[in-house]
Formats: structure tokens, sequence, C-alpha cells
């Protein structure tokens, strides 16, 4: 199994002084935010099932 992604910076300040939180059910995936002393969870919730879709519509045809 691989590692766990972690999170670069805050989604709320931008700050990037994150650590592991243990406050989260189950202990996976929660960080504290050092600088705006917010908690916040990452959870991975599945693949879509529309898949990657293109829009070329748009844009400047030379």
């Amino acid at each position: 199994m691989s590692e766990r992604a972690a999170p670069f910076y805050c989604p709320y300040c931008g700050d990037e002084d994150l650590r592991p939180s243990e406050a989260a059910e189950g202990g996976h995936g929660a960080w504290e935010c050092g600088a705006c002393n917010r908690a916040f969870q990452l959870k991975f919730l599945g693949l879509l099932a529309r898949g990657l879709q293109r829009n070329n519509a748009g844009g400047d045809e030379i």
C-alpha cells in the first residue's frame, strides 16, 4: 500500500503550517493548521462515472 497524500497548504488560509490531527473519526486524513487554528479532513470520495470530458469549444481558431 502506498503512502497517503498530504496537503501542501491550508484550504482556508493558504498557509503551509500543517500537522496531522487525531481529531477526526478514525484518525485518518485529518489535519490542523497552526496559522488559522482550523482543523479539516481530506477524504477520497471515488471516481466520476462520466470520466474525463474535454471541452474543445471556445478559443480562437486561426
